[in-house]
């Protein structure tokens, strides 16, 4: 029995023996095969840094699909936006001019001065508030609704030095009406919709941190 135990004794001691000779061998074989960080750099192929490195210019249509098909003026003023500001995406624009849109519209409705100074800058603001001065001053109310949307289009884009500049058309439906001080309709229906086509500018500063575009000028389509 002790005879036995001394021989599996000898039998593992020698597959352990084994073991680590082939295990320790392939180990050293693997760490010399892996360079280190700055071993052999005089051996090393050279690889282009990244100042000698071509530049590849970004390719903003490849984010922008809503390009296919516009003008090649149109096309290439929003790829000067975006080369000036890597942030830029032209379907969130487009969401946002249609947002600014409603928004805008429904402020100067109902007299709402204070989101209109948000969204607008101080020629259009001025404008839109002298005009509702007018309304109140004449005891007049509207009653406008935006019925839909059909179609808004970038009608021009441009970048002039750090504005940028983004001409948008919508084409809306809206039912509007005019009241008097005794609420009375003077002008409009609400159940006929009329078909507006505004062109509306939106600007930005490129460089500044804030991400907002203001309505610069407004015009009908």
């Amino acid at each position: 029995m002790v005879l036995e135990i001394v021989l599996l004794a000898m039998v593992a001691a020698f597959l352990g023996l084994r073991l680590y000779s082939v295990l320790g061998r392939r180990a050293e074989h693997e760490e010399e095969s892996i360079p280190q960080r700055f071993d052999g750099a005089d051996n090393a192929p050279s690889v282009p840094s990244a100042v000698n490195a071509p530049q590849v210019a970004a390719t903003p249509v490849a984010r922008m699909p809503e390009l296919a098909g516009v003008m090649p003026a149109v096309e290439r003023g929003i790829r000067e936006i975006a080369a000036a500001d890597n942030k830029f995406e032209l379907a969130t624009f487009v969401d946002g001019a249609r947002g600014a849109y409603r928004m805008i519209l429904e402020a100067f409705w109902s007299g709402d001065r204070e989101t209109l100074r948000d969204l607008c800058d101080d020629s259009v603001y001025a404008g839109f508030a002298a005009a509702i001065d007018a309304r109140e001053a004449a005891g007049e109310t509207l009653e406008n609704t935006l019925i839909r949307i059909e179609e808004t289009r970038i009608h021009s884009a441009s970048l002039d030095g750090r504005i940028a500049r983004i001409a948008v058309l919508f084409v809306a439906d809206i039912a509007a009406v005019t009241r008097d001080s005794a609420g009375h309709v003077v002008a409009g229906s609400l159940d006929d919709a009329i078909e507006s086509r505004d062109v509306w500018t939106f600007s930005r500063n490129v460089t500044a941190r804030d991400p907002n575009w203001v309505l610069e000028e407004t015009d009908e389509g």
